[in-house]
């Protein structure tokens, strides 16, 4: 079979183009033909002003990338369209997270179209978590431009329902696999020693790009209860600010933590991701809004219990009591679990709950849920 997937890719970073690249290995282990069209201009700079956006990783080996599609030029998306139809491919695979992409991964997929090819969208969300003007027209525009969808979160899927009510095309959910491609698991004290950080503390890891829906600063006023101190708990947050530091930088100041929060907030490279799942003792998700996460398959990967709150997919993920422990999203509860954690020594319980639930997620399982539609 010849499958194609349309979206980011190197020398795009970030993790919808770890998720495509991800995807394309297991095809390609799965013995089948693989090529990987991604975009010459993905985020334009006066639209996104300061968004970093090129990998410094090389080029993934024996993976055939292709670059065409530029969001802000029309003439590419069908350019791209017709490119991929004259490779003749059983498959093609659009992901899906953000409606500025729609126009041009739409179009590119309706002029793609051609007999016995089957047009599958991985839906990582559908309305986004900054609402803006026109983004469910652009949703909606995406989903007629496709034949079958798979959802990351049970969110989406019902997400999905607003956009095709009649349910005329097959869809069905599909948690998000394992990111199993950051590198060999590390011991606790060659972690630290790596990141500069003392062995005789215990750490919370916050990861990812920091945006307001994550919930840096509910996990920031958490980190100013007194029984972290006691407990000799820090937070490392490693991840770049994806709008202004500024705000983060004075509740920081204002809430006297200094001395409690590691900032490493430069885009961690994909060799570097292990250092600091590996030095963690807790991943803390504290979302205020989600449909699923891309950094709790990263922690199910290096073996890490996870904090994660009640929204969107989150619990879906982690299991409360099993994986991690799940709460609602403010400060008390999550300085609450974090003081739970540690005080009553759930770390190995918790890990061997990690264990056993990452076995559900393996990439064969999403090619499977792709071939059922």
């Amino acid at each position: 079979m010849k499958v194609i997937i349309l979206g980011p890719a190197w020398p795009y970073r970030g993790g919808i183009a770890a998720f495509s690249e991800r995807l394309a290995r297991q095809y390609q282990t799965e013995g089948h033909e693989v090529e990987v069209v991604t975009f010459t201009l993905q985020y334009p700079s006066f639209l996104f002003p300061g968004k970093t956006q090129y990998s410094e990783e090389p080029a993934p080996q024996g993976m055939k990338i292709t670059r065409k599609l530029n969001t802000i030029n029309p003439f590419s998306w069908w350019s791209t369209g017709r490119y991929i139809k004259k490779q003749h491919p059983d498959l093609l695979i659009t992901p899906y997270w953000l409606p500025f992409m729609a126009p041009a991964l739409g179009t590119a997929a309706r002029c793609a179209k051609r007999k016995g090819m089957k047009r599958i969208a991985i839906l990582h969300n559908l309305i986004p978590h900054e609402h803006r003007p026109g983004d469910k027209q652009f949703s909606r525009y995406f989903v007629k431009s496709n034949d079958g969808f798979i959802t990351l979160s049970r969110s989406v899927l019902e997400d999905l329902n607003l956009f095709d009510p009649n349910k005329q095309k097959p869809r069905t959910y599909s948690p998000h696999p394992l990111y199993d491609h950051y590198g060999a698991t590390l011991g606790r004290k060659e972690a630290l020693d790596l990141i500069g950080l003392r062995e005789s503390q215990r750490y919370v890891l916050f990861f990812g790009f920091i945006r307001e829906y994550k919930g840096l600063d509910l996990l920031f006023d958490a980190m100013a209860d007194e029984r972290m101190s006691q407990l000799g708990v820090k937070l490392i947050v490693a991840g770049e600010f994806y709008g202004d530091s500024k705000p983060y930088m004075e509740q920081i100041k204002r809430l006297d933590i200094s001395d409690r929060v590691v900032m490493h907030t430069d885009f961690i490279p994909d060799h570097e991701v292990n250092r600091y799942f590996c030095a963690a003792d807790l991943v803390a998700q504290p979302y205020k809004d989600a449909t699923q996460s891309g950094v709790s398959q990263i922690a199910y990967h290096f073996e890490k219990p996870m904090l994660v709150t009640r929204v969107g997919g989150l619990p879906e993920i982690v299991p409360d009591g099993k994986a991690g422990f799940v709460v609602e999203p403010n400060a008390q509860q999550i300085a609450d679990a974090i003081v739970r954690y540690f005080a009553e020594n759930w770390q190995e319980r918790l890990t061997q709950g990690v264990r056993e639930e990452k076995q559900k997620y393996g990439w064969d399982r999403m090619t499977k849920a792709i071939a059922s539609l």
